[in-house]
Parts: C-alpha cells; structure tokens; sequence
C-alpha cells in the first residue's frame, strides 16, 4: 500500500525561476507511482540553472492515495548533473504527519557526483597547487586596513600588514556567508 493512484504533481525550483507546478502524466511504465517501482517523466522547461529544491505532492483522489515517497532525481540535460531530493517519508493524510505534499532541499552530494566532483577536485588543486610549494609566501591584501597579510613559509603569520611591501599583488576575494 506505499504506491498511489492519486495525481502526482511537481514544481521544481532553480537559481533562474521555477517550472509552476507540473502534473506527473506519463511514466515510461505502463502503470505508475507502484510500491518499489521506479518511474521516469519527461519534463519540457526552461533551463532553470542549479536546482536547489523541488515541491512534490498529490491532489489525495481515489482509492489508496496514499504515498510512500523514497526519493526524486531529476537529470539535467544541459549541464549534465543529477539532483537528489530524499523524502523517505509518507504522503498520506492518514500517516506519518498527514501532509500530501513535501518541499524537499537538494541533497549536497548531488551537486557533484562521483566522476564530476573528482574532475572539479582535480581542476582546483591544479590552479591552487603554487600555493602549497616549498618557500612560498601567501599575501592577501586587507582593504580595511589597507595594508598586507602574510603568511610565511616558516609557518609564522604577519596579520598587522604591511602597508609597504613593494612585492604584494592586490586581489580581490569575496566571501559568502
């Protein structure tokens, strides 16, 4: 009784908008939303950048609406990265919490799985590397005070900056919180 005949609908979210809410009408399996089975939609939007959540849920019509949901990746055709959104959880106004529809937030590791974040890992320690070389000083230029941050091979840091060192190379360095 974890599968449902109810209409199962979708919106998925991204950084540039989100798809409305879309019903869930053609499974590449003759019959849909079946205990253990997995099913696979197609769905036509605008390419909506990296997802971040998705809301899923049903409208509880017909007999045994009830749902058990594990989980909903969606493949992006485009960038191609999958993205994971784990429910684990009912949809079902007789169980668990009653809620018939779900918001579900990205699961991290979905943003680069397996081979991809090996290849972005990659891809960084190459451009970062010369910073972890024998004999290399590391200088960051504080805007506040307007002077430089030096962190030295022997381990020692020079956090007072020095507002007049001739081989420091201004950068600029956003951080996000």
């Amino acid at each position: 009784n974890a599968g449902t005949e109810a209409d199962v609908f979708i919106s998925v979210y991204g950084e540039r908008g989100d798809t409305g809410s879309r019903q869930l009408l053609r499974s590449q399996k003759s019959k849909k939303f079946l205990k253990g089975q997995t099913d696979i939609f197609a769905v036509e939007a605008v390419h909506l950048g990296c997802l971040y959540k998705i809301v899923i849920g049903h409208n509880g019509l017909g007999s045994g609406n009830g749902w058990f949901l594990e989980k909903v990746v969606i493949e992006d055709p485009i960038t191609d990265l999958d993205y994971t959104f784990l429910c684990h959880r009912w949809l079902d106004q007789g169980q668990d919490d009653g809620k018939i529809a779900r918001e579900l937030p990205v699961t991290d590791a979905s943003t680069f799985p397996g081979s991809k974040l090996k290849l972005v890992g990659r891809r960084t320690w190459a451009a970062e590397k010369w910073k972890f070389q024998k004999g290399i000083t590391l200088q960051f230029y504080n805007r506040l005070t307007r002077g430089f941050i030096c962190l030295y091979p022997d381990n020692t840091v020079d956090a007072l900056g020095d507002k007049k060192n001739k081989h420091g190379k201004v950068f600029s360095m956003w951080m996000y919180a």
